[in-house]
């Protein structure tokens, strides 16, 4: 078993090397036309009648309204619901550190957009930073298991945990560092299990869902409740959606733009 797995990580290793050399095996590496299907899992977010839908759902982050004490509340909100252990927190363990959606400082950010002249506010406030659910992800592209996947109804870029096999190629392919690695068991830094959201194990990958699964029952993302206004949620592709109208009226960024990346998280200077 240990040496069918070790040949079939060498055998992934060598078709993402043959990607760029124009080598692919057909099958191991998806395109970005490919897809897993449309509620693989698990987890299964499976759509029910009063689920909320969108071609493709994307965020807006005002940081004009961000502040430390709603950064603490987004990041609490968001890691509760979804079991992400707090290794720092209740083992001491940084290296080991799983974060969904974190604070940092805005030069870290946007290097491309730092500048002597940033206003004060961006200066001293950390701003949240999390998976940007881009339109065009190199991590499916890198997922020799295609546990990493575009989901085609509403382009959110979704992960099945059991499908993951700890490879990390989705790691090296984020330009915006937004998956972590589970080193340890997840149960050893959680004081509570919520049963609502699959609890991942050791070894695997993981990062931000757009909270699929409470879409999926009809409510907006944890996070998005917990912003106080600051975090605005919506249908990109609608023009007449709220969040359409406020990319409309106000200026906003994304993050490494020049990636091509297409991301679908956007800021408010």
């Amino acid at each position: 078993m240990e040496n069918s797995r070790r040949n079939f990580l060498k055998t992934a290793g060598y078709t993402v090397l043959g990607v760029g050399a124009g080598s692919v095996l057909i099958g191991m590496v998806p395109r970005l036309t490919d897809a897993a299907p449309v509620d693989a899992g698990p987890p299964r977010y499976k759509s029910r009648p009063e689920a909320l839908a969108a071609s493709r759902w994307g965020m807006v982050i005002d940081t004009r309204k961000i502040n430390s004490r709603i950064n603490r509340n987004i990041q609490q909100a968001c890691h509760k619901v979804h079991n992400v252990p707090d290794f720092v927190g209740k083992l001491g363990a940084k290296n080991h550190e799983i974060k969904w959606i974190w604070p940092t400082k805005f030069k870290n950010a946007f290097l491309d957009q730092d500048h002597q002249f940033v206003s004060d506010h961006l200066k001293r406030t950390e701003i949240p930073v999390l998976c940007n659910h881009c339109n065009n992800p190199p991590c499916v592209r890198v997922c020799p298991t295609r546990a990493t996947f575009k989901r085609e109804r509403d382009g959110l870029v979704l992960m099945d945990y059991h499908r993951c096999i700890g490879c990390r190629f989705c790691m090296a392919g984020c330009p915006y560092g937004a998956r972590s690695f589970n080193y340890r068991d997840p149960r050893e830094a959680l004081d509570e299990i919520q049963p609502n959201f699959t609890l991942r194990m050791k070894g695997v990958v993981e990062k931000c869902n757009f909270c699929a699964e409470r879409l999926a029952r009809g409510e907006a993302p944890a996070c998005v409740e917990a912003s106080n206004g600051a975090l605005i949620f919506g249908d990109l592709e609608d023009p007449g959606s709220d969040i359409r109208k406020l990319l409309a009226e106000k200026y906003a960024i994304t993050r490494k733009a020049e990636l091509g990346t297409l991301p679908s998280v956007f800021y408010i200077i």
